[in-house]
């Protein structure tokens, strides 16, 4: 009985491991099925937007496009693509990238590559404007052959529309700002220093946002190999004047069919056998000698290149650094404007502390002519009420002694330059 017991014991561990697998499995059928709903979401959070796209005709055409297919067409990664989400609030930021620029300037969001903008679409105002002239400037301009790489205009259109926006509201809050100024100076009430404090917080997010885009520009000009960078339509013709294919043809023709590579140095020396990973190892040192020589010639190419994106950005830069320069003196306004209504309102608190002065000394003599009126006023024996006149003469002397007390203080406060003379 004991064996068949033992027998027994162990068989009944192994159903309840098979029924815990099952249940696990599943379980974990479940989360996969789970797993895939949540993909699924994902996938679809990640959904297609719609994107105006400009050619360097002056067409357009809404597109819509995914994230992927925006990287695959641009060559950027999905960090770039988040200064453009319309979900999120990014500072101005203009980048550039080996094959596309990214613009984020105000409400004008785009990707320009060296022959099409692709433009965020939006109900925005200035979206549409930016669609509308870019068009008709690449349709008047399509003779033209000494005007600007396809996209310095397109980045010069952006920049234009973003400071004259700009430089419109910074005019716009003046005019309403200047009368209220001079109405709060004049008039101090509540309304007025309310209307100021909502102008104000208004004053300091437009300086911000003014700044960053002064801050990009002048960071943009300070640094060459940024626009260097942006130099799209030169890294493309030279891209197609000296392509990659061909770098490696020269490095393949260089051997045998075999394998075999005679080094050209040294024709003499015995023939050595080439492997695969050495070959590709040589054509990119290659490739990197090549890319050397050809930043060491064409360095002040490059910097003939750059030379009109850099005068495009130091014009733009003497604009919006005007339209800052207005923001500063209006800020300036408005503390001159608060520190003439602190000294106004200290001015009114001292007046209100001498006539404060003035009525507790007055107050203290009339205490001590009651005071001796109210002893007299009592019920008591004296010679002083067997005269008829001798109560008005103790009010008369009780009278010029306060009047003397109350000029003493006067001349007392005067002295020390509490109260004006």
């Amino acid at each position: 009985m004991e064996e068949i017991q033992g027998q027994f014991h162990p068989s009944s561990q192994p159903e309840s491991a098979l029924s815990y697998d099952s249940g696990a499995r599943s379980n974990f059928i479940g989360h996969v099925n789970r797993g895939s709903n949540i993909t699924g979401l994902k996938k679809r959070g990640h959904g297609s937007r719609s994107w105006i796209k400009i050619c360097e005709d002056g067409n357009s055409k809404t597109v819509t496009l995914d994230k992927a297919t925006i990287m695959r067409c641009c060559s950027l990664p999905s960090r770039d693509l988040r200064l453009l989400d319309p979900m999120f609030i990014y500072p101005s930021t203009i980048l550039g990238r080996e094959k596309a620029i990214v613009v984020n300037l105000e409400q004008i969001r785009c990707i320009i590559t060296a022959d099409e903008v692709f433009l965020m679409n939006s109900l925005d105002g200035s979206v549409g404007q930016y669609k509308s002239e870019l068009c008709n400037r690449l349709q008047k301009e399509k003779s033209d052959t000494d005007d600007l790489p396809f996209e310095f205009r397109a980045l010069e259109l952006a920049l234009e529309l973003t400071c004259t926006s700009l430089d419109a509201q910074v005019k716009e809050l003046e005019m309403e700002i200047y009368p209220v100024l001079d109405e709060l100076a004049s008039s101090i009430s509540t309304l007025n220093l309310e209307r100021v404090r909502r102008f104000k917080g208004h004053l300091l997010a437009l300086t911000q946002r003014v700044q960053k885009v002064r801050d990009e520009i002048e960071h943009l000009m300070d640094d060459d190999g940024d626009m260097a960078e942006m130099c799209l339509t030169e890294k493309k013709r030279r891209s197609d004047a000296y392509p990659l294919s061909d770098l490696f043809l020269q490095t393949h023709m260089s051997g045998s069919g075999t394998g075999r590579v005679i080094s050209k140095s040294a024709p003499g020396s015995p023939e050595r056998t080439i492997s695969g990973p050495q070959m590709l190892q040589r054509a990119f040192s290659s490739i990197g000698n090549s890319s050397k020589h050809g930043s060491l010639s064409g360095s002040s190419y490059s910097g003939e290149k750059i030379e009109p994106l850099e005068m495009l950005l130091e014009a733009y830069f003497i604009v919006i650094d005007n339209t800052l320069n207005n923001l500063l003196s209006l800020k300036e306004y408005i503390d001159d404007t608060e520190d003439f209504i602190n000294i106004k309102l200290g001015n009114i608190q001292n007046h209100l502390i001498q006539f404060e002065l003035l009525l507790t000394a007055a107050t203290l003599v009339a205490t001590v002519f009651a005071a001796v009126t109210a002893v007299f006023g009592m019920n008591f024996e004296s010679t002083v009420f067997d005269y008829p006149s001798g109560f008005h003469w103790v009010l008369i002397v009780t009278g010029i002694a306060c009047a003397f007390l109350y000029f003493s203080f006067m001349f007392y406060f005067g002295n020390k330059k509490v109260l004006p003379v």
